[in-house]
């Protein structure tokens, strides 16, 4: 059977693949322990399920303009101005498109913004759709890595050396996936100002901005929105509600950009997915209209993945000593290095996570996913007694081919 060159050369998620993977055995009855997902395991806060329910008892149940209901593009404009410091940035609904998740409106910008010919410069390790999606834009993602003792973190220096005539975009994730990696204002500010110098389109993905472990600062990463207005170049930023709000389900997502690439945005969307749910687009508006309240319980949820960082990093030099990995600045991820633990036989990460669940029952993601086969990935969001099993066992198994 032949399929359309569009997706030829597309790859399944290799999160998604491990996640239902542990599920399936867990249905087995199998003892599984699933640090794959990269998702909260906390409710949606019960305040905003309860506007998703008012919303439809009231008639929410019918189409919404593409781009999102009015008052919710105008409540995301609303709460990106608060983030913005000293007003020097104005917010506008136009400038805004909701869409059905943060994965959703990195499509919609990718598809707007590249096509063939161009080659969009990707921060590695990356998550893993961002060059599924760059492909499916008929544009070539191009991997760039910082150094390992800068957490993989891109200067200028390391931008440059990837650049050519066709370089027309630039995707950064911060606090970052799979490494939880964060960059400083100044490293933003660097790298956006490089961009703007080269007319280059910045797509920054800040979907885990709420959880932030940074001390004495905002209860948030560095952003964009802190930059001088005259730092900023062309660029999409990416937001939406799945992680600070344990709404991974609910489908919502947003960006901001200039009006024009908005419409275009929006226009696309009208012809794919429509309107996300408009059920969802009620809780979401509950929830940006409300931040005090927010506030109140991302704070709760931030503290508890604090709480679970630092037990990972403890456990980490309790079970797997002497194994090399990025200390997260904020998300729920810890990506180690675990090239030659398992013997001359076990080669890729794919084949060490697959041993791994095998003996173990641990569910990891394999670094190769995200672009570095010495590493693995697992999230911390999780119990403190499940993650603590689960490091145990896979130090366990290390162990054993050690000794």
């Amino acid at each position: 059977m032949e399929f359309s060159q569009n997706i030829a050369d597309l790859s399944p998620s290799a999160t998604m693949a491990v996640s239902a993977l542990a599920r399936r055995l867990r249905a087995e009855g199998k003892d599984v322990i699933n640090l794959s997902a990269g998702e909260p395991d906390f409710d949606t806060p019960g305040w905003i399920s309860d506007a998703a329910v008012r919303g439809l008892r009231e008639g929410g149940t019918r189409y919404t303009p593409p781009a999102g209901l009015p008052e919710l593009r105008e409540a995301a404009a609303e709460s990106l101005a608060r983030l913005a410091p000293g007003g020097e940035r104005s917010f506008r609904s136009d400038e805004i498109v909701v869409s059905c998740g943060a994965k959703h409106s990195l499509f919609n910008a990718c598809f707007s913004l590249f096509g063939p010919g161009d080659e969009v410069l990707v921060a590695a390790p990356y998550w893993t759709s961002y060059p599924e999606i760059v492909k499916l834009a008929r544009a070539a993602p191009v991997f760039v890595k910082g150094p390992e003792a800068r957490d993989f973190r891109l200067a200028p220096d390391d931008l440059e050396a990837r650049l050519t005539p066709r370089t027309k975009g630039l995707i950064l994730c911060s606090p970052g996936n799979p490494t939880g990696a964060v960059y400083s204002a100044d490293e933003l500010r660097a790298v956006a100002e490089w961009a703007k110098a080269r007319s280059v389109w910045l797509v920054s993905d800040e979907i885990y901005r709420s959880i932030y472990f940074g001390r004495g600062g905002p209860n948030r990463a560095p952003s964009i929105l802190d930059l001088p207005a005259g730092s900023l170049g062309p660029a999409v930023l990416v937001d939406g509600l799945s992680k600070a709000f344990a709404m991974t389900g609910w489908r919502i997502g947003f960006t901001w950009s200039s009006a024009a690439v908005a419409s275009r945005m929006a226009a696309l969307q009208s012809h794919t997915t429509s309107n996300p749910a408009t059920p969802s687009q009620f809780a979401a508006l509950e929830a940006l209209r409300s931040p005090e309240r927010a506030e109140r319980d991302i704070g709760e949820m931030r503290k508890a993945f604090l709480r679970r960082r630092d037990l990972a990093v403890s456990l980490m030099e309790q079970h797997l000593p002497g194994l090399s990995y990025v200390r997260p600045e904020g998300a729920f991820y810890l990506f180690f290095r675990i090239d030659g633990t398992l013997g001359a036989e076990v080669t890729t990460s794919e084949a060490w996570c697959q041993r791994v669940l095998e003996e173990s029952g641990v569910a990891v993601v394999p670094g190769s996913a995200f672009g570095d086969d010495r590493y693995v990935r697992l999230s911390f969001a999780t119990s403190d007694e499940m993650l603590s099993e689960a490091m145990r066992r896979m130090g366990a198994v290390v162990s054993a081919v050690r000794s």
